[in-house]
């Protein structure tokens, strides 16, 4: 059950008075004569009570959920058994150290969402709606797109859209990780939950605010910490089953050694109560979960949003990552640094022809095109048909002019300068009249900064980086042979991604895809792991698996030092009280361990393995 933080401090002041409660019947045992007898039990009683309220609460409400006993029923089961067997304080100590494990446990979830609910809070609730020079305060549901909204010096910039008026620096840290203010003018982009830090700026709204970016990030926090990894769900499966055989178990503790003579009713049912006790897999069902929601705190800091521990449990069978090139291996930004024409042609009829098809494209090559030819070409309406894969294609009369990758003639003139652009490793872009070459557009593309390093990481930890563009093979080698990445593919078309990924995991095994394109949603969403750039399209970080919130590919190594970690641990916690319930129970059977040794040893262990969790929130 979650909790919030005033349940807590209300189960904490519970377990003080249930404290204060024991020590004076202690006391009262230790130094009191004899007829106080009564009055220690009572207290001992009164403290069970406080101790074990919200625990038997919880464990009733889920058992009447589930229809199934857990963990929480078992133990009440087990302090009551000490209270019959004349143990009132061990039953009153057990059940107040087992509520002390589960309000650790709990104040543990807290302290690992801290870095994921951060995120909950950074959007303002109410917007400033400026209209014709007036201000009204709305709340930012009311929003439409077009809306104009006024952000002032230190305000939180309530919506998704894009300056108007102004100009400011603004802290996209809550979004981007970004440490420096960033400069924004007329026309850029700003986001909700992000700060105006210099001047006042009136921002018009282009979204939805159910699409906004820190909505969706909300979203995805929320499916984060309520996916469970595979080897939680086991062992919720498990725990159902394995309290009835507790019971069980306890049960012929109590009844088949009397019954043969080899204890008496007394021992033997003592005996029960031990395995009730000892018997409980409380450590074994913490083993996971706060590990689990460490890790991903530990990411969310860095961050990483993953989507779940069962993400997380796949990484750590990866062998092989799959980068796609442009907003990937490269920045994403391209500019153009040649625009060749055949003479024969009129420069400026090609320009505005080439700007006109382009205008209407989204590619982030057509985008750096139209930026160079802004003022250089001028644009007329025309029917453009994109042809998935290859580029546009614009008919006019009886031209047919095609700009991106197709079939075509060769120039003896064009052709030769073509290639020797694409061993520089740029991205052409062709020019096409009448299935003619006529002209090329070169752009380059920086390699994503500390991309170079991350390749040399990931390989010394055995895993193969592998590059898959729709490039041609000449730029597609080139920028992989520049950031490191020994292979390549080339030539993909869209649909063709999803195939490679498929080809390569039953030639490797498991597969990681990261990219950033609407163009790569079909190939993260086959990979075992699929992950997106923050700044991808809203396709691409829906299909992930994993989002680089901050673009920062050098957290993919610190990415799977964490998931290595996470699993170590785990295995640590399991194999460590699996072993503490054999030991104890073993012990048991031949009537080695005392009901006071069982509660601290048993309870003690959940407690070893709650704070082992904690530790993957320091992880490097």
């Amino acid at each position: 059950m979650e909790k919030n933080r005033k349940e807590l401090i209300t189960q904490l002041v519970f377990v003080i008075l249930a404290l204060v409660l024991m020590i004076v019947a202690y006391i009262m045992q230790t130094f009191v004569s004899s007829s106080a007898d009564m009055v220690v039990i009572i207290l001992f009683a009164v403290a069970f009570v406080f101790g074990g309220f919200f625990k038997a609460k919880e464990g009733i409400i889920e058992t009447i959920e589930h229809k199934s006993l857990n963990v929480e029923i078992l133990m009440i089961l087990a302090a009551i058994s000490a209270f019959i067997v004349g143990n009132p304080s061990e039953g009153a100590l057990l059940i107040m150290i087992f509520a002390i494990s589960g309000i650790l446990e709990d104040f543990a979830h807290e302290k690992s969402k801290k870095e994921l609910t951060a995120l909950l809070k950074i959007s303002p609730d109410t917007a400033t709606l400026y209209l014709n020079g007036d201000e009204k305060v709305v709340s930012v549901s009311e929003l439409k797109i077009g809306d104009q909204v006024l952000v002032k010096v230190g305000d939180s910039i309530p919506v998704d859209g894009k300056i108007v008026r102004g100009k400011s620096s603004i802290n996209q840290a809550a979004i981007t990780g970004e440490s420096m203010p960033v400069t924004k003018d007329l026309n850029d982009l700003v986001y909700a939950g992000t700060y105006n830090l210099t001047s006042p700026i009136i921002v018009e709204t282009t979204l939805d605010p159910n699409d906004f970016v820190v909505n969706k990030i909300i979203t995805l926090v929320k499916d984060a910490q309520d996916n469970h990894g595979r080897g939680q769900t086991l062992i919720e499966k498990i725990e159902k089953w394995y309290v009835y055989f507790v019971i069980l178990l306890a049960l012929g503790f109590m009844l088949v050694p009397p019954l043969i003579g080899s204890l008496s009713w007394a021992d033997a049912f003592y005996r029960g109560t031990v395995v009730l006790v000892v018997g409980s897999p409380c450590a074994l069902v913490a083993s996971i979960a706060p590990t689990m929601l460490a890790t991903l705190s530990n990411a969310a800091r860095k961050r990483i949003l993953i989507k779940g521990g069962n993400h997380l449990e796949n990484l750590t069978g990866i062998k092989v990552i799959v980068f796609d090139k442009t907003g990937t291996v490269t920045k994403g930004s391209p500019s153009v640094v040649d625009f060749q024409i055949d003479a024969s042609y009129n420069k400026q009829d090609i320009y505005d022809i080439v700007y006109s098809m382009e205008k209407l494209s989204s590619h982030p090559l057509a985008n750096s095109i139209t930026n160079y030819l802004s003022d250089k070409a001028t644009y007329s309406p025309s029917k453009v048909t994109e042809i998935a894969g290859k580029g546009m294609e614009l008919k006019i009369g009886n031209q047919v002019y095609r700009l991106g990758k197709f079939e075509h003639i060769n120039s003896h003139l064009l052709t030769p300068k073509m290639i020797a652009s694409q061993e520089k490793g740029y991205s052409i872009v062709q020019i096409i009249l009448n299935d003619q070459l006529i002209g090329f557009i070169a752009l380059f593309d920086e390699l994503r900064d500390g991309i170079q390093s991350m390749i040399k990481e990931i390989k010394k930890i055995g895993i193969i980086p592998i590059m898959l563009t729709g490039d041609n093979e000449k730029t597609a080698k080139s920028i992989a042979n520049e950031a490191g990445i020994d292979q390549v593919i080339f030539n993909a078309l869209p649909t063709e991604k999803k195939q490679h990924i498929d080809q390569l995991k039953a030639t490797y095994g498991k597969v990681m895809m990261v990219g950033d394109g609407i163009n790569d949603a079909p190939a993260l969403a086959t990979a075992d792991i699929g992950a997106s750039m923050g700044s991808g399209t809203d396709v691409s970080i829906e299909t992930a698996d994993i989002i680089f919130m901050n673009n920062k590919l050098e957290n993919i190594p610190a990415l799977f030092r964490l998931a290595k970690a996470n699993q170590a641990i785990i295995y640590q916690n399991i194999i460590f009280s699996i072993t503490v319930i054999l030991l104890l129970l073993t012990s048991n059977v031949f009537g080695l361990i005392m009901l006071p040794i069982g509660v601290v040893a048993h309870e003690g262990s959940t407690i070893l393995v709650i704070l082992n969790s904690l530790r993957m929130l320091l992880k490097k």
